[in-house]
C-alpha cells in the first residue's frame, strides 16, 4: 500500500474508472437541482437520480465522479458529532463510479476489488487480509444475495470474510417507492489500536471504530411499487459511494479521518488564526500539577475538537457559500449560518473573539482549488460573507452569551450546591470529610476552571465515604450521594427565553452551548415561554384585522382580467361597491372608494408592479364616470378599483374600463427592464444573486437582490452596459402561458420571483438566452420599446441584501438631462479641463474643504494663543485654600480639546493645586477640573467637577487627575466658579 495524498487519491479513483471506459463527470452543485426532496447534494448519485428513473438520457453509460456532499440538516444530521468523532463531517467527498444499465454485479466487483488491492496504475494496493466484505443476508421479500457472494469468491474474497447483514446496512432504496436493491459495503481494519475499547481485540464486525466502511456497491435490481411489490428492473444498474476522507485515512496509515492532509492543512491554519499555541503554554502548568493532569487532558481534548470543528466548518461554508447558498433564518440559509456560527463559537472557546474564519476560506481554497478550480474566484466573494457574518454574530454574542453563560453557571451551581451541602452534613459527623468538597490549592492557581474549584478534586468520595463509614454504614450515604450525581443538569427554558428576547442570541446557538456545557437545555419550557409571549402580543395588538380583506370582498366572484391582451373591456358589471372597508349600494359623485367589476383591463398590484390608472366610462361609452388611481386584489381573483367617483355608481350599473395606455407602457418599460437587470446582476456578480423584492411604477423600478457587499461603480457600469445592449438588440419579449412549473423550471430555466405564489400551471416570460422567468406582469412586446435604462441608486437594505434603483424611457431622458444640467454649472464653476465633469468637481470640493481644514487649525490656534493670553498671569491669581492652591477660570469660545490643553498647562504653572476651567457657548456650559498628581488623594476632579455640574443644570465625571461635564444654565457659569475653592475647600 502506497501512501499518497488526499489529491492523488482522488485523481487515482477517477483515472482508474477511465481507464474502464467510464465518462469523468464534474461534482455538481451542493444546492440539488430541481430536487425539492434534499436540502443539500448528500450522495454522488444525487446528479443521476433522473438517469436512473429513466427520467432523463445521457450520451454515456458508466460515470465516475467526486462529489462534494454537506449533511448538516434534515434527515442526514451530523452536525453535532463532527469534530468528536474520527470520521463525522459536514462536508465531504464522495468517490463514486455508477453504470446506467450497463454492466451489474459482477463488473462493480472485480473493479472495486482490483482498485482497492491491486498493485497497477492508480489502484491502491491495499493488503487483502485487512479487508472484509458484507452482503445482503435477505429477508422475506428478498432472498440472500447468493450471487454477490459467489462474485466476490470468484474475485479472491475468502468466503470467512463475507458477512450477511440486515436490510438496514445491506439493502438501499432511493425512496418509498423506485429503485432500490442488495448492496455490499467493504470495510477495513485500522488495528487494534483504533480499538472503540483500549486493547480489547474484538472480531469484525462487533468494533465499529476499528473496521471501518470505506466502501458501498449499490446493486440497483428492483423496482418498489406502493404497495411494497418488488419487480426486476429492465436494465439493473450501478451506484457505488467510497468517502475521500475515509480511503484517505486508511492509505495514510491514520486512525482519524482528521489526521490526513485533507485536514492537518486546515486544523494548523484554524491554530494560528487562533493563537492555540499561547493558550497551550497559558495552560502547560496546569500539566504539572498532580491533581489537575486530568482536567488538563481533558481540555486539551476539546480544544481539539474545536480545532477540528474549524476545520471542517470552514470546508463545508467555503464550498455552500461558493455554491450561491446565502446565511439567512430559514431552509439552506439557516443550516448555512448554523455551520458557521458554530465554527465562530468554537473559535471563541479557543481564546479568539476578533473575525478569523474568514481567512480560513483562502486555506480551503490553497488545499482544494485544483479539484475545484470555481474556488480560485468565487474565494475573495465568500471571505468578505463570511467576515460580515463574524462580525456580525460578534456584537450578537457579546451582547447575550456572558449572560447566558451565567444561567448555565447558575444552574450547575444549583447541583453542586446539593452535593456540597451533602458533603457539609457528613463533615459535621466527621471533620475530616470536610476536605472533599473544595481544593483550595488547586483554587490559586492560574488558568484552573473557576467551576471545578467548587468541585471535589482528585478524590475517589465513595472510597472516602466507605473508609470513614465502614461498608455497612457507608451503603445508605452513598445511596444518596448516587442519587445526587446522577440528577441531571437541566437550564431553565424560561430564563433561556428571556436572553433569547432580551439579546437575540440564537436558540440553536443556546442549545449548542448548553450541550458543550454539559447541561439539558429545556426546550419545552422555552418554547412554552415562546408562545406565553406570542399570546401577549396577539392580546396587545389592536388593528392588526384591520390589514386583512374586508368580509365584503370574500363572497364576491372572480374578475375577469383582460388586460394583457387589452387596455379597454367594454360593459363590465360593478358587483360590489366598498367605501371606507364596508360595502355600500352606491358611491355619489365627489366620493372615493373601490369598484369591483366582474371583467377589467386594470392590472393590479402584484408581483411588485403597481396596478394601473386609468378611467371608468359610463355605459354610453362617452363620457368618465369615475377616475381610477390603482388596483388591488385583496381576494385572490378579485380586483378592487381604487376610484373617484364623478358621478353616482351603483351596484349592477355597466362601465367601461379604460387604462392610461402612457402610464401603462412606462410600467412596462420598468418591468421589462427589472428582468434584464436581475440577468445582467447575475452575469456581474455572480449566480448567487437571487431576486429579494421588487417594485415597479411608471416613475422607476426599485430591485432587491441577494448579495454580500456594496456593489462598484465600475461593477454598476458594467451592468448599465449590460442591459442597455439587450435594449439596443430590440429582442423580442415573449410570453408563454399555461405551462406546467415542472416544464417551464425544469426544461425552459425559469426562475420563479421572490413573492410569487404559483401554481400547478405559470406564465413564463422570455427575453431571448439572457432571462426566463415566470412572471404575472405585463411587459414591452420588445427590448427596444424600453428605450434606454440608467441606473440611479444603490445601496443597502438589510444584511445580505442589496437594492439598485432605475428609470427607463423618458425617465431616463430626465435623468440624463439632470446629468446634462449639472455637468454645466460645473463647467461654468471649474472652467475648461481635461478631466470629466464629475472628476473636476470632485478635485475642486476637496481642494476646498482642504482650504476649510486649514483655517479651521488657524483659527483654533488663535483662539487658544488668546485663551492662553488671557491666563498667562493666572497663576498668581489663585486662591489656597488649606495649603492647596486652587485656580478658576472662565475661558469662552474654545473648544473641549482645547481647555484640555490649558488645563496641563496651568497645572504645569502651578505645580501643585487644582485647576476648574469653564466656558459657555449657545446657552451650553462646559467645565473641567484638572488636579496635580501629588493631590489626588486628597481631592478628587470628578467630585469637584461632580458638584460644581449641580450648580450649573448638568452632570459629570472622570478619573481623579482630570474630569469633565457639562450644563444647561450657562448664567449660573460664573457662581459656580465663584464656590470652586470652597468645594475643594469641603474635600480637604
Amino acid at each position: 500500500m502506497i501512501n499518497r495524498s488526499g489529491s492523488q487519491i482522488r485523481e487515482d479513483f477517477l483515472r482508474f474508472f477511465e481507464t474502464k471506459g467510464h465518462r469523468r463527470v464534474h461534482s455538481s452543485s451542493l444546492v440539488p437541482a430541481n430536487d425539492p426532496t434534499l436540502l443539500f447534494t448528500n450522495a454522488g448519485m444525487n446528479q443521476f437520480k433522473d438517469v436512473f428513473l429513466g427520467a432523463e438520457k445521457r450520451e454515456y453509460s458508466r460515470a465516475a465522479s467526486s462529489q462534494k456532499c454537506v449533511r448538516a440538516g434534515g434527515k442526514h444530521n451530523d452536525l453535532e458529532n463532527v469534530g468528536f468523532t474520527r470520521r463525522h463531517h459536514t462536508f465531504f467527498e464522495m468517490l463514486g463510479n455508477f453504470s446506467f444499465g450497463d454492466y451489474f454485479k459482477k463488473d462493480a466487483i472485480a473493479y472495486a476489488w482490483e482498485l482497492l488491492t491491486s498493485n497497477g496504475d492508480h489502484c491502491f494496493g491495499i493488503d487483502p487480509s485487512k479487508l472484509y466484505v458484507t452482503i445482503f443476508e435477505g429477508d422475506a421479500k428478498v432472498p440472500r444475495d447468493d450471487e454477490a457472494e459467489q462474485f466476490w469468491i470468484e474475485t479472491g474474497v475468502p468466503k470467512d470474510r463475507i458477512f450477511g447483514m440486515g436490510a438496514k446496512d445491506n439493502f438501499w432504496q432511493m425512496g418509498d417507492t423506485g429503485p432500490c436493491g442488495p448492496c455490499s459495503e467493504i470495510f477495513y481494519d485500522l488495528g487494534i489500536e483504533a480499538a472503540e475499547e483500549a486493547g480489547v481485540d474484538k472480531p469484525f464486525p462487533r468494533d465499529d471504530q476499528r473496521y471501518v466502511e470505506i466502501w458501498n456497491l449499490v446493486f440497483m435490481q428492483f423496482d418498489r411499487s406502493s404497495d411494497g411489490t418488488l419487480t426486476p428492473l429492465p436494465k439493473p444498474s450501478i451506484d457505488t459511494g467510497m468517502g475521500l476522507e475515509r480511503v484517505a485515512c486508511v492509505l495514510q496509515g491514520k486512525i482519524s479521518n482528521y489526521q490526513t492532509d485533507l485536514f492537518t492543512p486546515l486544523i494548523d491554519r484554524a491554530s494560528e488564526l487562533v493563537g492555540y499555541q499561547n493558550r497551550v503554554a497559558r495552560q502547560s502548568q496546569l500539566a504539572q500539577h498532580p491533581d489537575l493532569k486530568d482536567s488538563y487532558i481533558e481540555q486539551r481534548e476539546e480544544d481539539i475538537a474545536s480545532l477540528r470543528i474549524i476545520a471542517d466548518h470552514a470546508r463545508a461554508v467555503t464550498f455552500l457559500l461558493s455554491d450561491g447558498v446565502m446565511p439567512s433564518n430559514e431552509g439552506r440559509g439557516y443550516v448555512l449560518r448554523k455551520i458557521l456560527r458554530r465554527a465562530i463559537r468554537h473559535g471563541r472557546k479557543l481564546g479568539q473573539e476578533e473575525p478569523f474564519l474568514f481567512e480560513m476560506v483562502y486555506a480551503v481554497r490553497r488545499e482544494m482549488q485544483v479539484a475545484y478550480p470555481e474556488l480560485i474566484e468565487s474565494a475573495p466573494r465568500v471571505a468578505e460573507r463570511v467576515r460580515i457574518e463574524e462580525e456580525q454574530f460578534s456584537r450578537v454574542v457579546a451582547r447575550g452569551l456572558a449572560k447566558f453563560e451565567e444561567e448555565i453557571e447558575a444552574s450547575w451551581s444549583e447541583k453542586l450546591e446539593k452535593g456540597h451541602n451533602f458533603l457539609r452534613a457528613l463533615a459535621k459527623d466527621k471533620p475530616e470529610v470536610a476536605r472533599l468538597f473544595i481544593n483550595e490549592e488547586a483554587a490559586d492557581i492560574p488558568g484552573y476552571p473557576d467551576a471545578v474549584k467548587f468541585t471535589p478534586t482528585g478524590t475517589d468520595i465513595p472510597a472516602l465515604i466507605i473508609k470513614q463509614y465502614g461498608d455497612l454504614l457507608a451503603q445508605p450515604i452513598l445511596k444518596q450521594w448516587y442519587a445526587i450525581e446522577a440528577e441531571p443538569v437541566i437550564l431553565s427554558g424560561k430564563n433561556s427565553f428571556a436572553i433569547y428576547e432580551s439579546f437575540g442570541l440564537p436558540l440553536d446557538f443556546m442549545v449548542d452551548v448548553a450541550r458543550d456545557a454539559g447541561v439539558i437545555f429545556d426546550m419545552e419550557g422555552f418554547q412554552r415561554a415562546l408562545q406565553e409571549e406570542q399570546a401577549r402580543a396577539r392580546a396587545s395588538w389592536k388593528g392588526g384585522s384591520q390589514k386583512s380583506a374586508a368580509p365584503v370582498y370574500r363572497e364576491l366572484a372572480k374578475t375577469e382580467f383582460e388586460g394583457y391582451s387589452a387596455l379597454r373591456v367594454d360593459g363590465a358589471r360593478i358587483l360590489a361597491l366598498v367605501k371606507d372597508g364596508i360595502g355600500v349600494p352606491e358611491l355619489k359623485g365627489g366620493e372615493q372608494g373601490e369598484v369591483v367589476l366582474d371583467a377589467t383591463s386594470f392590472y393590479a398590484d402584484s408581483g411588485g408592479q403597481v396596478g394601473d390608472q386609468g378611467w371608468l366610462y359610463s355605459e354610453d361609452h362617452n363620457s368618465v364616470v369615475a377616475e381610477v388611481s390603482g388596483a388591488t386584489k385583496p381576494v385572490q381573483g378579485v380586483f378592487a378599483h381604487k376610484v373617484r367617483a364623478n358621478q353616482t355608481l351603483a351596484v349592477g350599473d355597466t362601465v367601461d374600463t379604460v387604462v392610461n395606455g402612457e402610464v401603462r407602457a412606462a410600467t412596462e418599460r420598468n418591468h421589462t427592464g427589472t428582468h434584464l437587470l436581475h440577468a445582467a446582476l447575475r452575469e456581474v456578480l455572480g449566480k448567487h444573486v437571487k431576486q429579494a423584492g421588487s417594485l415597479v411604477d411608471a416613475s422607476r423600478l426599485r430591485f432587491d437582490f441577494s448579495h454580500f457587499a456594496g456593489v462598484a461603480e465600475e461593477e454598476l457600469a458594467e451592468i448599465e452596459d449590460i442591459v442597455n445592449r439587450q435594449v439596443l438588440a430590440n429582442t423580442t419579449v415573449q410570453t408563454m402561458v399555461d405551462v406546467p412549473i415542472d416544464v417551464a423550471v425544469n426544461e425552459l430555466g425559469a426562475m420563479a420571483l421572490f413573492g410569487e405564489k404559483y401554481g400547478e400551471r405559470v406564465r413564463v416570460v422570455k427575453i431571448g438566452d439572457f432571462s426566463t422567468e415566470l412572471c404575472g406582469g405585463t411587459h414591452t412586446g420588445a427590448t427596444g420599446e424600453i428605450g434606454l435604462i440608467k441606473l440611479v441608486g444603490e445601496g443597502s437594505v438589510s444584511s445580505g441584501v442589496r437594492r439598485v434603483e432605475a428609470v427607463s424611457g423618458t425617465g431616463a431622458l430626465s435623468e440624463f438631462r439632470r446629468g446634462f444640467d449639472v455637468a454645466r454649472v460645473v463647467g461654468q464653476m471649474v472652467g475648461a479641463t481635461d478631466v470629466a465633469p464629475a472628476e473636476a468637481l470632485r478635485h475642486r470640493i476637496a481642494a476646498q474643504e482642504e482650504e476649510m481644514k486649514k483655517l479651521r487649525r488657524e483659527l483654533d490656534q488663535v483662539r487658544m494663543k488668546a485663551a492662553s493670553s488671557s491666563v498667562a498671569d493666572a497663576a498668581g491669581s489663585a486662591v489656597e485654600v488649606k495649603g492647596v492652591k486652587v485656580l478658576t477660570q472662565r475661558v469662552d469660545g474654545i473648544e473641549k480639546t482645547q481647555m484640555r490643553e490649558l488645563v496641563d498647562q496651568l497645572r504645569g504653572k502651578l505645580g501643585s493645586g487644582v485647576v476648574v476651567l469653564g466656558a459657555a457657548a449657545d446657552g451650553k456650559v462646559s467645565l473641567i477640573v484638572g488636579v496635580t498628581k501629588d493631590l489626588t488623594g486628597k481631592v478628587q476632579a470628578g467630585r469637584v467637577v461632580g458638584t460644581l455640574a449641580g450648580l450649573v443644570g448638568g452632570k459629570g465625571g472622570g478619573r481623579p487627575d482630570l474630569a469633565e461635564a457639562g450644563g444647561s444654565d450657562a448664567g449660573a457659569l460664573d457662581g459656580a466658579l465663584a464656590k470652586a475653592a470652597s468645594v475643594v475647600e469641603g474635600l480637604l
